[in-house]
């Protein structure tokens, strides 16, 4: 399913925005102007009971020692491209939206995404982001709250 698609039949209210082509959250925050602590960036790891997307500012790290213990998991790993790849078919490699339930997983999400009124993130491709209200977000996605991300910013 298209993202568009699946935010207009929640019925809330977001603006695309098109932009060159662009790799990392903290790239595409640069070229759009936007704070880095309110572009999302989506990260795709396994755990022994599957994958989970955690979802994060660009300018912070996942501490997998830290949403292990918060999971309550055995180990958290790093997906690998390929893997990804595969969940999310319909996307551009490497572009994850956060919206883990468009691909039957699970969503955590970092405290740290919750403080700020909107939030940016990637859409399908490389060259398309999304602005929405961070309420909008978190009440299409219901998404675990945790605290799991670590400043790489000083």
């Amino acid at each position: 399913m298209q993202l568009d698609e699946f935010l207009h039949r929640q019925h809330v209210p977001f603006r695309k925005l098109s932009h060159r082509p662009a790799y990392t959250a903290n790239r595409i925050a640069q070229i759009l102007h936007v704070p880095g602590r309110e572009m999302a960036k989506s990260v795709l790891v396994r755990t022994p009971h599957g994958y989970l997307l955690a979802v994060l500012p660009a300018t912070h790290r996942v501490d997998l020692n830290q949403l292990k213990q918060e999971l309550g998991e055995e180990t958290v790993e790093l997906a690998a491209e390929d893997e990804a790849e595969q969940l999310f078919a319909d996307c551009e490699r490497g572009a994850m939206p956060p919206f883990g339930s468009m691909y039957k997983l699970p969503t955590v999400v970092d405290e740290a995404l919750s403080k700020d009124e909107e939030i940016v993130f990637e859409g399908q491709t490389h060259e398309e982001a999304i602005r929405m209200r961070y309420q909008d977000y978190a009440s299409i996605e219901h998404p675990r709250m945790g605290h799991f991300a670590t400043s790489v910013v000083h």
